[in-house]
């Protein structure tokens, strides 16, 4: 990275950590993510990042579909770590979970720990590198309780959590035991 950026400068933009799930030939796996945001309120669009090296991003490509789900701040670190420091491709993520619905398109949606659920069809994408934005239309989304979002921010200092290799906000120099 450059000399002139200060990299600490990034943690002061607010993200969300949610559940991003997807299906593609009868397989799902799910990550978190902490790059989703509405891009269009008419219609109703969202965008996710998702690194290239990671399943569901394989997934996505593939089938065109994802959700999220927007976790709330009683995760559990045990249930975060579950989808966010352990690949897909290894385990049954969703073994972690007591509930998992199935969405009009057959896209696997996290229910634990969750506030509100969004599903999704890919219309767009854009490569940037190490992570593909997907730009995708609603197509359900609800609220499933009243809550406080667990926010980046919130993961990182109350929580005391860190950022997976994959993730966008990885420093290397922070996360020294990898």
């Amino acid at each position: 990275m450059s000399e002139c950026i200060d990299s600490r400068a990034f943690r002061h933009i607010t993200y969300g950590l949610y559940i991003v799930c997807s299906i593609h030939e009868g397989k799902k796996n799910g990550q978190i993510a902490n790059t989703v945001f509405q891009v269009t309120a008419n219609p109703p669009r969202i965008a996710v990042s998702i690194n290239k090296e990671n399943l569901t991003h394989e997934y996505i490509s593939n089938s065109g579909l994802f959700s999220v789900s927007v976790l709330d701040e009683s995760a559990p670190m045990k249930f975060i770590g579950a989808f966010g420091f352990r690949c897909g491709r290894d385990i049954d993520k969703f073994s972690f979970c007591s509930e998992v619905k199935v969405g009009e398109t057959g896209c696997p949606i996290v229910m634990d720990y969750v506030l509100s659920v969004i599903e999704t069809r890919v219309f767009n994408s854009v490569d940037v590198g190490t992570h593909t934005v997907f730009f995708a239309d609603v197509i359900s989304a609800e609220m499933l309780r009243e809550g406080e979002p667990l926010t980046y921010a919130y993961y990182h200092e109350v929580k005391k959590g860190r950022s997976p290799k994959n993730a966008p906000t990885y420093e290397a120099h922070v996360n020294k035991e990898e």
